[in-house]
């Protein structure tokens, strides 16, 4: 008796198995996405409203900080050990998103949070950048996708004359200081746990802030209801969610592929702050926008390739 045929359903559902692999880490990494997307808006929404930026980043990030120690004591106490290692490697990072921070803050202070967030698309391209400086090899595709980010640069701050030229270098500098500590997270973190180290790099974070705010001399204006709301948000959603999402991503999925959502979350940033800031977009800055996106999109499709990992000596 011959066997039956394979009907196309089984076909499928045995291709299905083979090949489609529910992945928490991608759920967790849309999340977090959508987490950070709030955060240019919400932070330029305050910023606006008359809170200091630094002082605003100061604040969320206390908050964020003692939030990650109630979750950690109260869920796994031992986690809050890390070896000197990673100790070590969180401060580091921290030292770096920290800056990044600063610089991002004080950008949303010139600039509309539309502009900063597609300033912040460039990360993908300059993560391909640093990853030469360790022998990633460059190729012209490279080139290419730096001259299309490049020019959406300039016809997003350039040509319409109505951009703080000021406001854009910081978050030029701040969009590098994320890719960096991006590059750094995945060669040095990937293997500790989640929470831990959460709470090690955004207390860091919190250290670097709060010396940069009393460098400037402790500025404090006490905030409207409207921008203590922001700081919740900014706290609880943007920073304890996210990051929590984020680092659980990465120790799934990669940084490569941590980095695919980079232009969604511009996307999304861009979307909330002409939907609930009334901001707009001169004709050739949505054309920019795209030029950056574009880049970003054919920056992570090299991600997926690259060996993002230190290797073994």
């Amino acid at each position: 008796m011959l066997p039956a045929r394979p009907t196309v359903r089984s076909r499928f559902d045995g291709w299905a198995q083979q090949h489609v692999r529910f992945n928490p880490g991608w759920a967790l990494g849309l999340f977090a996405t959508v987490a950070f997307s709030f955060a240019p808006p919400v932070a330029r929404f305050a910023i606006v409203g008359g809170f200091d930026s630094t002082t605003l980043l100061l604040v969320r990030m206390l908050l964020a900080t003692v939030l990650f120690a109630v979750v950690l004591a109260a869920t796994d106490r031992q986690r809050l050990r890390l070896p000197r290692a990673g100790l070590t490697a969180a401060a580091l990072i921290g030292a770096v998103n920290a800056g990044g921070m600063v610089f991002f803050f004080a950008a949303l202070g010139e600039l509309e949070a539309s502009l900063s967030a597609m300033i912040l698309a460039l990360s993908p391209p300059i993560v391909l950048s640093l990853l030469a400086l360790r022998g990633e090899r460059l190729t012209r595709r490279h080139l290419v996708r730096l001259g299309l980010a490049l020019a959406g640069v300039y016809l997003l701050i350039g040509p319409t004359g109505q951009v703080n030229w000021f406001g854009a270098a910081l978050a030029l500098i701040a969009t590098f200081l994320f890719a960096l500590q991006m590059a750094l997270t995945q060669w040095t973190l990937v293997a500790y746990p989640t929470r831990t180290v959460a709470f090690y790099v955004t207390a860091t974070m919190t250290c670097f802030v709060a010396l940069y705010w009393l460098l400037l001399g402790a500025p404090w204006a006490t905030p409207t209801p409207a921008g203590w709301s922001a700081v919740l948000i900014l706290a609880f959603v943007s920073t304890l969610a996210a990051r929590l999402a984020y680092f659980a991503a990465m120790g799934r999925i990669g940084g490569a592929q941590m980095a695919l959502f980079g232009p969604l979350e511009t996307l999304l940033s861009v979307i909330w702050s002409v939907a609930f800031l009334n901001e707009h977009l001169a004709p050739l800055q949505w054309i920019g926008g795209a030029l950056i996106l574009v880049s970003a999109l054919l920056a992570v499709q090299r991600l997926g390739r690259a060996n993002l990992r230190f290797p073994r000596r």
